[in-house]
Protein backbone atom coordinates (compact mmCIF):
# COMPACT_ATOMS: atom_id res chain seq x y z
CA UNK A 1 0.00 0.00 0.00
CA UNK A 2 1.29 3.46 -0.89
CA UNK A 3 2.87 5.45 1.91
CA UNK A 4 1.90 8.72 0.26
CA UNK A 5 -0.01 11.15 2.43
CA UNK A 6 -3.73 10.39 2.32
CA UNK A 7 -4.66 13.98 1.47
CA UNK A 8 -2.35 13.98 -1.56
CA UNK A 9 -4.19 10.94 -2.95
CA UNK A 10 -7.68 12.39 -2.58
CA UNK A 11 -9.88 12.41 -5.66
CA UNK A 12 -13.09 14.35 -6.24
CA UNK A 13 -16.37 12.68 -7.17
CA UNK A 14 -19.56 14.47 -8.11
CA UNK A 15 -23.17 13.59 -7.48
CA UNK A 16 -25.83 14.02 -10.13
CA UNK A 17 -27.96 15.64 -7.45
CA UNK A 18 -25.44 18.11 -6.00
CA UNK A 19 -22.60 19.08 -8.33
CA UNK A 20 -21.61 22.07 -6.20
CA UNK A 21 -20.39 19.90 -3.30
CA UNK A 22 -17.95 17.21 -4.45
CA UNK A 23 -17.22 14.13 -2.40
CA UNK A 24 -13.53 13.52 -1.62
CA UNK A 25 -12.29 9.94 -1.44
CA UNK A 26 -9.09 7.92 -1.57
CA UNK A 27 -8.64 4.29 -2.52
CA UNK A 28 -6.94 1.87 -0.16
CA UNK A 29 -7.62 -0.70 2.58
CA UNK A 30 -9.68 0.77 5.41
CA UNK A 31 -11.70 -0.55 8.31
CA UNK A 32 -14.91 0.75 9.88
CA UNK A 33 -16.49 -0.59 13.05
CA UNK A 34 -18.62 -2.94 10.96
CA UNK A 35 -16.74 -3.69 7.73
CA UNK A 36 -13.65 -3.27 5.57
CA UNK A 37 -13.86 -0.91 2.58
CA UNK A 38 -11.67 0.00 -0.39
CA UNK A 39 -12.41 3.74 -0.27
CA UNK A 40 -12.04 6.24 2.54
CA UNK A 41 -14.77 8.83 2.03
CA UNK A 42 -13.86 12.27 3.36
CA UNK A 43 -16.91 14.47 3.98
CA UNK A 44 -15.01 17.07 6.00
CA UNK A 45 -15.59 20.04 3.70
CA UNK A 46 -19.30 19.24 3.39
CA UNK A 47 -19.67 19.22 7.15
CA UNK A 48 -17.59 22.27 8.11
CA UNK A 49 -17.86 24.69 5.16
CA UNK A 50 -21.03 26.75 5.35
CA UNK A 51 -21.60 26.97 1.59
CA UNK A 52 -21.21 23.24 0.96
CA UNK A 53 -23.28 22.37 4.03
CA UNK A 54 -26.06 24.68 2.86
CA UNK A 55 -26.00 23.19 -0.65
CA UNK A 56 -26.23 19.68 0.82
CA UNK A 57 -29.09 20.78 3.08
CA UNK A 58 -31.03 22.25 0.15
CA UNK A 59 -30.80 18.94 -1.69
CA UNK A 60 -31.97 17.01 1.37
CA UNK A 61 -34.86 19.45 1.85
CA UNK A 62 -35.98 18.81 -1.73
CA UNK A 63 -36.75 15.20 -0.79
CA UNK A 64 -39.49 16.47 1.53
CA UNK A 65 -41.25 18.74 -0.95
CA UNK A 66 -44.85 17.60 -1.25
CA UNK A 67 -44.56 14.97 1.46
CA UNK A 68 -46.46 17.06 4.03
CA UNK A 69 -44.55 15.42 6.85
CA UNK A 70 -44.40 16.86 10.32
CA UNK A 71 -40.77 17.48 11.34
CA UNK A 72 -39.93 18.60 14.87
CA UNK A 73 -36.35 17.48 15.38
CA UNK A 74 -33.25 16.59 13.39
CA UNK A 75 -30.88 14.12 15.06
CA UNK A 76 -27.38 14.63 13.66
CA UNK A 77 -24.79 11.86 13.61
CA UNK A 78 -21.13 11.83 12.55
CA UNK A 79 -20.59 15.58 12.91
CA UNK A 80 -23.40 16.66 10.58
CA UNK A 81 -24.70 19.43 12.86
CA UNK A 82 -23.89 22.24 10.39
CA UNK A 83 -25.81 20.47 7.62
CA UNK A 84 -28.60 19.75 10.10
CA UNK A 85 -28.96 23.42 11.05
CA UNK A 86 -29.23 24.48 7.41
CA UNK A 87 -31.67 21.62 6.76
CA UNK A 88 -33.86 22.88 9.60
CA UNK A 89 -33.91 26.34 8.01
CA UNK A 90 -34.79 24.94 4.60
CA UNK A 91 -37.62 22.81 5.96
CA UNK A 92 -39.04 25.74 7.93
CA UNK A 93 -39.01 27.85 4.75
CA UNK A 94 -40.96 25.08 3.01
CA UNK A 95 -43.63 25.56 5.69
CA UNK A 96 -43.31 21.94 6.77
CA UNK A 97 -45.68 21.13 9.58
CA UNK A 98 -44.13 21.56 13.02
CA UNK A 99 -45.84 20.39 16.20
CA UNK A 100 -43.42 22.13 18.60
CA UNK A 101 -45.00 24.94 20.62
CA UNK A 102 -42.10 27.20 19.62
CA UNK A 103 -42.68 26.44 15.92
CA UNK A 104 -39.01 25.74 15.29
CA UNK A 105 -37.11 22.56 14.41
CA UNK A 106 -34.67 21.36 17.06
CA UNK A 107 -31.21 20.18 15.95
CA UNK A 108 -29.59 17.78 18.43
CA UNK A 109 -26.95 15.06 18.75
CA UNK A 110 -26.96 12.02 21.05
CA UNK A 111 -23.98 11.07 23.15
CA UNK A 112 -22.49 7.77 24.24
CA UNK A 113 -22.58 6.60 27.84
CA UNK A 114 -19.83 4.57 29.51
CA UNK A 115 -21.32 1.38 28.07
CA UNK A 116 -21.07 2.80 24.55
CA UNK A 117 -24.85 3.15 24.35
CA UNK A 118 -26.52 6.12 22.69
CA UNK A 119 -28.40 8.42 25.04
CA UNK A 120 -30.02 11.85 25.36
CA UNK A 121 -29.64 13.89 28.53
CA UNK A 122 -32.77 14.80 30.46
CA UNK A 123 -32.67 18.39 29.18
CA UNK A 124 -32.50 17.19 25.55
CA UNK A 125 -34.93 14.25 25.77
CA UNK A 126 -38.03 16.51 25.39
CA UNK A 127 -36.86 17.21 21.82
CA UNK A 128 -37.40 13.50 21.13
CA UNK A 129 -40.38 12.43 23.24
CA UNK A 130 -43.52 12.47 21.11
CA UNK A 131 -41.67 14.25 18.29
CA UNK A 132 -41.30 13.56 14.57
CA UNK A 133 -37.60 13.08 13.90
CA UNK A 134 -35.31 13.15 10.86
CA UNK A 135 -32.13 11.10 11.25
CA UNK A 136 -29.16 12.71 9.49
CA UNK A 137 -26.10 10.58 8.72
CA UNK A 138 -22.75 11.26 7.04
CA UNK A 139 -22.21 7.75 5.62
CA UNK A 140 -24.20 4.53 5.61
CA UNK A 141 -22.64 1.22 4.62
CA UNK A 142 -24.20 -1.64 6.59
CA UNK A 143 -27.07 0.28 8.19
CA UNK A 144 -26.18 -0.90 11.69
CA UNK A 145 -25.67 2.63 13.00
CA UNK A 146 -29.05 3.69 11.63
CA UNK A 147 -30.75 0.77 13.36
CA UNK A 148 -28.96 1.53 16.59
CA UNK A 149 -29.89 5.22 16.48
CA UNK A 150 -33.49 4.46 15.57
CA UNK A 151 -33.74 2.16 18.58
CA UNK A 152 -32.43 4.97 20.77
CA UNK A 153 -34.95 7.47 19.35
CA UNK A 154 -37.77 4.99 19.83
CA UNK A 155 -36.64 4.32 23.40
CA UNK A 156 -37.05 8.04 24.09
CA UNK A 157 -40.50 7.83 22.47
CA UNK A 158 -39.70 9.63 19.25
CA UNK A 159 -40.83 8.70 15.75
CA UNK A 160 -38.40 8.64 12.81
CA UNK A 161 -40.08 10.19 9.77
CA UNK A 162 -37.06 10.49 7.48
CA UNK A 163 -33.50 9.22 7.06
CA UNK A 164 -30.92 11.27 5.17
CA UNK A 165 -27.34 10.21 4.47
CA UNK A 166 -24.76 12.11 2.42
CA UNK A 167 -23.32 8.81 1.20
CA UNK A 168 -25.11 5.48 1.33
CA UNK A 169 -24.64 2.03 -0.15
CA UNK A 170 -28.17 0.95 0.79
CA UNK A 171 -31.55 2.28 -0.36
CA UNK A 172 -33.59 1.31 2.66
CA UNK A 173 -33.40 -0.01 6.19
CA UNK A 174 -36.20 -2.20 7.55
CA UNK A 175 -38.56 -0.90 4.89
CA UNK A 176 -37.72 2.79 5.44
CA UNK A 177 -36.25 4.70 2.51
CA UNK A 178 -32.84 6.35 2.87
CA UNK A 179 -32.56 9.61 0.94
CA UNK A 180 -28.93 10.10 -0.09
CA UNK A 181 -26.84 12.27 -2.42
CA UNK A 182 -23.95 9.92 -3.18
CA UNK A 183 -24.03 6.15 -3.64
CA UNK A 184 -21.53 3.39 -4.41
CA UNK A 185 -22.24 4.01 -8.10
CA UNK A 186 -20.50 7.39 -7.78
CA UNK A 187 -17.25 5.70 -6.67
CA UNK A 188 -15.87 3.35 -9.36
CA UNK A 189 -15.32 -0.11 -7.93
CA UNK A 190 -16.46 0.71 -4.41
CA UNK A 191 -16.69 -2.39 -2.22
CA UNK A 192 -17.48 -3.14 1.41
CA UNK A 193 -16.61 -6.50 2.96
CA UNK A 194 -17.89 -8.29 6.03
CA UNK A 195 -15.70 -10.02 8.64
CA UNK A 196 -13.57 -12.74 7.03
CA UNK A 197 -14.50 -11.64 3.49
CA UNK A 198 -11.93 -8.90 2.91
CA UNK A 199 -9.61 -9.81 -0.01
CA UNK A 200 -6.96 -7.35 1.24
CA UNK A 201 -6.76 -9.13 4.58
CA UNK A 202 -6.72 -12.49 2.84
CA UNK A 203 -3.67 -11.32 0.88
CA UNK A 204 -1.97 -10.12 4.06
CA UNK A 205 -2.30 -6.42 3.24
CA UNK A 206 -2.22 -4.17 6.30
CA UNK A 207 -5.13 -1.88 7.12
CA UNK A 208 -4.14 1.65 6.18
CA UNK A 209 -6.49 3.49 8.56
CA UNK A 210 -9.49 3.13 10.81
CA UNK A 211 -12.31 5.33 9.52
CA UNK A 212 -15.74 6.55 10.56
CA UNK A 213 -18.05 9.48 9.92
CA UNK A 214 -15.69 11.84 11.76
CA UNK A 215 -12.54 10.99 9.80
CA UNK A 216 -9.60 8.60 9.94
CA UNK A 217 -6.75 7.46 12.13
CA UNK A 218 -3.76 5.98 10.35
CA UNK A 219 -2.94 2.41 11.32
CA UNK A 220 0.49 3.45 12.63
CA UNK A 221 -1.17 5.75 15.18
CA UNK A 222 -3.08 3.08 17.13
Amino acid sequence: MSELNMESRMMKFYSKRCASAPLHAVQGHFATSHSHINYYIDLTSMKIRAKEARDIAKEFASFYLGRDKVVDTIVCMDGTETVGSFLAEELQQQNNLISNDHQSIDVITPEYNRNNQLMFRDNIAPSIKGKHVILLMATTTTGLTIRRTKECIQYYQGKVVGINSIFSTVNEIDGETIDYLFSAEDLPGYQAYGPGECPFCNRGMQIEAMVNGFGYSRYSSF
